[in-house]
């Protein structure tokens, strides 16, 4: 008997260890998901594999039904000349907070978004994980000042990033892109 629940205690220790998390990241306050959605250009970022050599990457959201949003993710590949990649994934906002989202790209799994920071203007965004794998630093414009893009990095460093890690993104101006 004794065996047993010495057993079941070291299982279920194991259990919770695995299914710990990492330290969660910090959320937005008060996100106003009308107020996010629309074109968001990534100024930085820690690429996932689909977005190493993106250039003019541009994350567009629209409200779905209930909770979810409509994602298009789009860049070149390679060059600002290379091949328009698309994807559309959709973004399944949690319950507990507007800032809290569940991205899904390939049915049945979730990957998990966090609206880390937003201004107040709702021109530019922070998006995290607590896993701090991947970053995504965005703006509504294409370029921002360097000024502005060292704040937004520095913010990210503050919420656990590496800075070495966070790469700037090739973006063009818009009058540029309209003419493609």
């Amino acid at each position: 008997m004794k065996i047993w629940m010495v057993l079941a205690i070291v299982v279920a220790s194991l259990s919770l260890y695995a299914c710990r998390s990492s330290n969660p990241i910090q959320r937005a306050d008060n996100v106003n998901i009308d107020a996010f959605m629309g074109d968001w250009y990534v100024i930085g970022h820690i690429p996932t594999f689909i977005e190493k050599d993106a250039y003019n990457p541009l994350e567009t959201y629209q409200r779905g039904q209930e909770n979810k949003v409509n994602t298009t993710f789009s860049f070149n590949k390679d060059s600002f000349a290379g091949e328009r990649k698309t994807y559309r994934p959709t973004g399944f906002i949690q319950p507990e907070s507007n800032a809290y989202w569940k991205m899904q790209f390939l049915w049945p799994f979730k990957s998990e978004f966090i609206i880390s920071y937003v201004d107040d203007a709702y021109e530019h965004t922070i998006i995290g994980r607590s896993k701090r794998d991947y970053l995504w630093i965005m703006a509504r414009q294409p370029h921002i000042s360097e000024d502005q893009y060292q704040q937004l990095v520095e913010r990210a460093v503050k919420l656990g990033y590496s800075r070495e890690d966070i790469i700037k993104t090739p973006q063009q101006s818009l009058e540029i892109q309209k003419t493609k």
